[in-house]
Protein backbone atom coordinates (compact mmCIF):
# COMPACT_ATOMS: atom_id res chain seq x y z
CA UNK A 1 0.00 0.00 0.00
CA UNK A 2 1.56 3.56 -1.32
CA UNK A 3 2.24 6.12 2.11
CA UNK A 4 0.89 8.91 -0.43
CA UNK A 5 -3.00 9.36 -0.27
CA UNK A 6 -3.40 12.14 -2.47
CA UNK A 7 -1.17 13.23 -5.20
CA UNK A 8 -1.72 15.91 -7.66
CA UNK A 9 0.17 16.58 -10.56
CA UNK A 10 0.27 20.20 -12.60
CA UNK A 11 -3.73 20.63 -11.64
CA UNK A 12 -5.27 23.32 -13.85
CA UNK A 13 -9.14 24.25 -13.45
CA UNK A 14 -10.98 27.48 -15.57
CA UNK A 15 -13.95 28.71 -15.00
CA UNK A 16 -16.36 30.12 -17.60
CA UNK A 17 -18.44 33.26 -15.87
CA UNK A 18 -20.36 36.25 -17.20
CA UNK A 19 -19.18 39.56 -17.41
CA UNK A 20 -20.97 41.99 -15.49
CA UNK A 21 -22.86 44.44 -17.71
CA UNK A 22 -24.15 47.19 -18.48
CA UNK A 23 -28.05 47.69 -19.46
CA UNK A 24 -27.45 48.49 -22.85
CA UNK A 25 -24.45 45.42 -23.06
CA UNK A 26 -27.38 43.00 -22.70
CA UNK A 27 -28.94 43.57 -26.08
CA UNK A 28 -25.22 43.75 -27.69
CA UNK A 29 -23.57 40.49 -29.47
CA UNK A 30 -20.28 40.68 -28.10
CA UNK A 31 -18.43 38.19 -26.02
CA UNK A 32 -20.20 38.42 -22.39
CA UNK A 33 -18.25 35.31 -21.36
CA UNK A 34 -14.42 35.70 -19.48
CA UNK A 35 -12.39 33.13 -17.97
CA UNK A 36 -11.19 32.68 -14.49
CA UNK A 37 -8.23 30.77 -13.87
CA UNK A 38 -9.31 29.05 -10.71
CA UNK A 39 -6.18 26.55 -10.41
CA UNK A 40 -2.76 27.26 -12.29
CA UNK A 41 -1.33 24.09 -12.23
CA UNK A 42 -0.70 22.95 -8.58
CA UNK A 43 1.15 20.36 -7.81
CA UNK A 44 1.86 18.71 -4.39
CA UNK A 45 1.38 15.12 -2.44
CA UNK A 46 -0.16 13.96 1.07
CA UNK A 47 1.00 10.85 2.76
CA UNK A 48 -1.70 8.80 4.13
CA UNK A 49 -2.41 9.68 8.09
CA UNK A 50 -1.70 13.41 7.31
CA UNK A 51 -3.98 16.24 8.71
CA UNK A 52 -3.53 18.86 6.47
CA UNK A 53 -4.80 22.70 6.11
CA UNK A 54 -5.39 25.08 3.26
CA UNK A 55 -5.02 28.46 3.98
CA UNK A 56 -5.78 31.90 1.93
CA UNK A 57 -7.96 34.84 1.58
CA UNK A 58 -11.02 33.92 -0.57
CA UNK A 59 -11.23 33.95 -4.02
CA UNK A 60 -7.48 32.00 -4.18
CA UNK A 61 -9.00 28.55 -5.52
CA UNK A 62 -9.34 26.36 -1.75
CA UNK A 63 -12.75 25.05 -2.27
CA UNK A 64 -12.33 24.61 -5.56
CA UNK A 65 -9.34 22.02 -5.02
CA UNK A 66 -11.61 20.28 -2.52
CA UNK A 67 -14.27 19.68 -5.04
CA UNK A 68 -11.79 18.63 -7.68
CA UNK A 69 -10.63 16.13 -4.88
CA UNK A 70 -13.99 15.13 -4.31
CA UNK A 71 -14.53 14.28 -7.98
CA UNK A 72 -17.24 17.13 -8.47
CA UNK A 73 -15.21 19.17 -10.76
CA UNK A 74 -13.19 18.00 -13.74
CA UNK A 75 -9.93 19.26 -14.22
CA UNK A 76 -8.74 20.98 -17.30
CA UNK A 77 -5.58 19.46 -17.22
CA UNK A 78 -2.84 17.84 -14.96
CA UNK A 79 -3.69 14.92 -12.65
CA UNK A 80 -5.72 13.72 -9.26
CA UNK A 81 -4.72 10.33 -7.96
CA UNK A 82 -6.47 9.47 -4.71
CA UNK A 83 -5.43 5.35 -5.05
CA UNK A 84 -8.70 3.99 -4.54
CA UNK A 85 -9.47 5.61 -1.47
CA UNK A 86 -12.70 6.21 -0.11
CA UNK A 87 -13.42 10.32 0.00
CA UNK A 88 -15.88 12.09 1.97
CA UNK A 89 -16.53 15.98 1.29
CA UNK A 90 -17.69 18.34 4.50
CA UNK A 91 -19.64 21.32 2.54
CA UNK A 92 -22.57 23.00 3.21
CA UNK A 93 -25.02 21.86 1.14
CA UNK A 94 -22.95 19.87 -1.07
CA UNK A 95 -24.24 16.55 -2.53
CA UNK A 96 -27.88 17.16 -0.81
CA UNK A 97 -30.93 16.52 -2.77
CA UNK A 98 -32.64 19.73 -1.60
CA UNK A 99 -36.13 18.15 -2.37
CA UNK A 100 -35.41 14.79 -0.49
CA UNK A 101 -36.05 14.38 3.65
CA UNK A 102 -32.54 14.17 5.87
CA UNK A 103 -33.09 10.32 6.47
CA UNK A 104 -33.24 10.22 2.16
CA UNK A 105 -30.28 12.15 1.89
CA UNK A 106 -28.40 10.46 4.61
CA UNK A 107 -28.97 6.81 1.97
CA UNK A 108 -28.08 8.95 -1.12
CA UNK A 109 -25.33 10.53 0.35
CA UNK A 110 -23.84 7.25 2.00
CA UNK A 111 -24.29 5.37 -1.67
CA UNK A 112 -22.52 7.99 -3.23
CA UNK A 113 -19.36 7.32 -0.68
CA UNK A 114 -19.09 3.62 -2.09
CA UNK A 115 -21.47 2.20 1.10
CA UNK A 116 -24.29 -0.71 0.13
CA UNK A 117 -27.98 0.44 1.35
CA UNK A 118 -27.84 -1.73 4.10
CA UNK A 119 -24.67 -0.43 5.37
CA UNK A 120 -25.94 3.22 5.36
CA UNK A 121 -29.34 1.94 7.34
CA UNK A 122 -27.08 0.23 9.82
CA UNK A 123 -25.71 3.22 10.67
CA UNK A 124 -28.66 5.58 10.29
CA UNK A 125 -29.73 5.78 13.92
CA UNK A 126 -26.20 7.03 15.08
CA UNK A 127 -26.28 9.64 12.38
CA UNK A 128 -29.61 10.72 12.88
CA UNK A 129 -28.67 10.97 16.93
CA UNK A 130 -25.68 12.56 16.39
CA UNK A 131 -27.06 15.08 14.33
CA UNK A 132 -29.68 16.28 16.76
CA UNK A 133 -32.06 16.86 14.36
CA UNK A 134 -35.24 14.99 15.54
CA UNK A 135 -38.28 15.49 13.74
CA UNK A 136 -36.82 17.24 11.19
CA UNK A 137 -34.57 14.01 9.60
CA UNK A 138 -37.60 13.68 7.96
CA UNK A 139 -38.56 17.12 6.05
CA UNK A 140 -36.56 18.60 2.74
CA UNK A 141 -33.63 19.62 3.68
CA UNK A 142 -34.56 22.57 1.42
CA UNK A 143 -36.08 23.77 4.85
CA UNK A 144 -32.94 23.59 6.50
CA UNK A 145 -30.82 26.36 8.02
CA UNK A 146 -26.98 26.64 7.11
CA UNK A 147 -26.61 25.04 11.04
CA UNK A 148 -28.64 21.92 10.11
CA UNK A 149 -27.12 21.69 7.02
CA UNK A 150 -24.14 21.71 8.62
CA UNK A 151 -25.12 18.84 11.56
CA UNK A 152 -26.26 16.62 8.91
CA UNK A 153 -23.34 16.84 6.60
CA UNK A 154 -21.10 16.60 9.55
CA UNK A 155 -23.06 13.44 10.95
CA UNK A 156 -23.03 11.27 7.64
CA UNK A 157 -19.03 11.76 7.08
CA UNK A 158 -18.19 11.34 11.02
CA UNK A 159 -19.98 7.77 11.46
CA UNK A 160 -19.74 6.22 7.67
CA UNK A 161 -15.93 6.90 8.50
CA UNK A 162 -13.85 7.19 5.28
CA UNK A 163 -10.46 7.12 4.41
CA UNK A 164 -9.95 11.07 3.31
CA UNK A 165 -12.13 13.36 4.29
CA UNK A 166 -12.26 16.68 3.17
CA UNK A 167 -13.67 19.84 5.41
CA UNK A 168 -14.64 22.85 3.92
CA UNK A 169 -15.57 25.03 6.45
CA UNK A 170 -18.33 23.02 8.22
CA UNK A 171 -16.46 23.19 11.89
CA UNK A 172 -17.07 27.06 12.18
CA UNK A 173 -21.09 26.43 11.37
CA UNK A 174 -23.75 25.34 14.27
CA UNK A 175 -24.73 26.43 17.48
CA UNK A 176 -21.98 26.04 20.60
CA UNK A 177 -23.19 22.52 21.42
CA UNK A 178 -22.40 20.77 18.25
CA UNK A 179 -19.44 22.81 17.65
CA UNK A 180 -17.51 21.32 20.94
CA UNK A 181 -19.07 17.78 19.77
CA UNK A 182 -18.06 18.02 16.62
CA UNK A 183 -14.43 19.20 17.49
CA UNK A 184 -14.07 16.09 19.55
CA UNK A 185 -15.59 13.77 17.08
CA UNK A 186 -12.93 15.12 14.72
CA UNK A 187 -10.33 14.85 17.47
CA UNK A 188 -11.36 11.37 17.24
CA UNK A 189 -11.61 10.56 13.82
CA UNK A 190 -7.61 11.75 12.88
CA UNK A 191 -6.40 9.93 15.58
CA UNK A 192 -6.55 7.14 12.96
CA UNK A 193 -3.29 6.55 11.61
CA UNK A 194 -4.69 5.47 7.87
CA UNK A 195 -7.08 8.21 8.01
CA UNK A 196 -6.07 11.48 5.81
CA UNK A 197 -7.75 14.41 6.62
CA UNK A 198 -8.00 17.99 4.44
CA UNK A 199 -8.65 21.06 6.26
CA UNK A 200 -9.95 24.06 4.10
CA UNK A 201 -10.71 27.36 6.98
CA UNK A 202 -10.18 30.57 8.12
CA UNK A 203 -9.75 29.85 11.74
CA UNK A 204 -5.64 29.91 11.95
CA UNK A 205 -6.84 28.90 16.02
CA UNK A 206 -8.59 25.92 14.51
CA UNK A 207 -5.46 24.90 12.03
CA UNK A 208 -3.16 25.20 14.61
CA UNK A 209 -4.59 22.96 16.71
CA UNK A 210 -5.31 19.57 14.24
CA UNK A 211 -3.46 19.73 11.39
CA UNK A 212 0.55 19.42 10.97
CA UNK A 213 1.28 20.73 7.80
CA UNK A 214 -0.29 23.48 5.81
CA UNK A 215 -0.62 24.77 1.93
CA UNK A 216 -0.74 28.49 1.32
CA UNK A 217 -2.64 29.63 -1.43
CA UNK A 218 -3.02 32.46 -3.22
CA UNK A 219 -4.72 33.58 -6.70
CA UNK A 220 -4.98 30.11 -7.83
CA UNK A 221 -1.80 28.78 -6.84
CA UNK A 222 0.40 27.53 -4.37
CA UNK A 223 2.57 29.92 -1.91
CA UNK A 224 3.70 27.55 0.35
CA UNK A 225 3.83 23.79 1.59
CA UNK A 226 4.94 23.14 4.70
CA UNK A 227 4.92 23.01 8.92
CA UNK A 228 1.40 24.59 10.20
CA UNK A 229 3.03 27.13 12.72
CA UNK A 230 5.61 28.11 9.95
CA UNK A 231 3.32 28.95 7.57
CA UNK A 232 -0.03 30.17 9.38
CA UNK A 233 2.99 32.73 11.03
CA UNK A 234 4.27 33.69 7.50
CA UNK A 235 0.59 33.47 6.10
CA UNK A 236 -0.63 35.95 8.79
CA UNK A 237 2.05 38.57 8.22
CA UNK A 238 1.56 38.58 4.99
CA UNK A 239 -2.32 39.04 5.81
CA UNK A 240 -1.25 41.87 8.08
CA UNK A 241 1.07 43.80 5.55
CA UNK A 242 -1.86 43.79 3.11
CA UNK A 243 -3.99 45.77 5.71
CA UNK A 244 -1.69 47.85 6.17
CA UNK A 245 -0.70 48.63 2.86
CA UNK A 246 -4.57 49.16 2.46
CA UNK A 247 -4.59 51.57 5.09
CA UNK A 248 -2.13 53.87 3.97
CA UNK A 249 -3.74 53.45 0.41
CA UNK A 250 -6.82 55.15 1.80
CA UNK A 251 -5.02 57.69 3.95
CA UNK A 252 -3.14 58.73 0.80
CA UNK A 253 -6.72 59.03 -0.80
CA UNK A 254 -7.79 60.91 1.83
CA UNK A 255 -4.86 63.26 1.75
CA UNK A 256 -5.53 63.83 -1.63
CA UNK A 257 -9.07 64.61 -1.63
CA UNK A 258 -8.78 67.39 1.18
CA UNK A 259 -5.19 68.75 -0.74
CA UNK A 260 -7.54 69.07 -4.20
CA UNK A 261 -10.16 70.39 -1.85
CA UNK A 262 -8.37 72.96 -0.46
CA UNK A 263 -6.66 73.77 -3.95
CA UNK A 264 -10.11 74.52 -5.19
CA UNK A 265 -11.39 76.75 -2.28
CA UNK A 266 -8.42 78.54 -2.62
CA UNK A 267 -9.37 79.19 -6.35
CA UNK A 268 -12.41 79.92 -5.93
CA UNK A 269 -11.78 83.02 -3.09
CA UNK A 270 -8.99 84.56 -5.93
CA UNK A 271 -11.90 84.57 -8.34
CA UNK A 272 -14.36 86.02 -5.94
CA UNK A 273 -11.50 88.57 -4.80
Amino acid sequence: MSDVAIRVSDLKITYRTMKKQSFKDIFSKRNRREEVEALKGISFEINRGEIVGIIGKNGSGKSTLLRALAGIFTADSGKIETFDNTISLLAIGVGFNKELSGRENIILSGLLLGFTEAEVRAKMPKIIKFSGLGKFIDMPVRTYSSGMFSKLSFSITAVLETDIMLVDEVLSVGDARFKRKSRRKMRQLIKDENRTVVIVSHSIETLRKLCQRMIWMNDGEIVMIGETNEVLDKYEAFMEEGESSSEADVAEEETAAEESAMQESESTETSGD
